[in-house]
């Protein structure tokens, strides 16, 4: 089930305002924080453009926000090397605010790779 207009602007807006923020500016030509909306799932992810080649790009999925309107409530997803789904362990949350600060502070490093730690966040 699709999200409503309300659910979904109030996402896109939370979500704009993480992804701008998130990656320096200094690496904002070749490293991208985006996401998408597909029906009752968000999905953030990251598109790196090729050194050697800037109109090529690998996109690499982050995280995934899945709503439940049976239970109005958000749960939070993150992919193995595999590219399969995980739940992650923290319980379905109504704020979801709540899920993507932790995307943000990553304390089971499961969401952000290693590659790009040494970027300045803030």
């Amino acid at each position: 089930m699709a999200l409503s207009e309300f659910t979904k602007k109030l996402v896109e807006t939370k979500l704009e305002k993480f992804c701008r923020g998130k990656i320096s500016e200094m690496y904002r030509d070749r490293l991208i924080l985006g996401f998408r909306i597909e029906g009752d799932r968000v999905t953030v992810f990251e598109e790196r453009r090729f050194l050697f080649d800037s109109a090529r790009s690998s996109i690499l999925d982050v995280a995934q926000f899945r709503y439940s309107d049976r239970t109005n409530r958000w749960t939070l997803y993150y992919k193995d090397a595999d590219s399969a789904w995980h739940e992650y362990y923290l319980s379905p949350k109504l704020d979801f605010e709540l899920l993507l600060r932790e995307v943000d502070e990553d304390p089971l490093r499961v969401f952000w790779d290693e590659r790009i730690l040494f970027l300045d966040w803030n």
